[in-house]
């Protein structure tokens, strides 16, 4: 079974969030703490904060779209509130 993911990172270095999407996310996240990946090598190292499983391919890169949205992370923070609050 093919799943499609879309992430979360926040850095442990600086504030700094990265939403993305991969077909692997154990490679794609190792990638990004390796410094392989231009948009996030100079904030490693990175946690993951928040996945989302997807079937299809184009739902998940909606999704992606749509959380690094302004609307989209207002509604990160919120299904998160426990976690940007410091109560995790």
């Amino acid at each position: 079974m093919k799943f499609y993911y879309v992430y979360v990172l926040r850095s442990l270095a600086k504030d700094f969030i990265y939403i993305g999407y991969s077909e692997n996310l154990v490679v794609r996240f190792n990638a990004h703490n390796s410094r392989k990946v231009t948009s996030t090598k100079q904030y490693a190292p990175l946690t993951l904060i928040h996945y989302e499983a997807y079937r299809n391919m184009k739902d998940a890169k909606r999704r992606e779209k749509y959380l690094k949205s302004s609307k989209g992370k207002t509604t990160l923070v919120t299904m998160l509130r426990e976690f940007f609050s410091g109560n995790f």
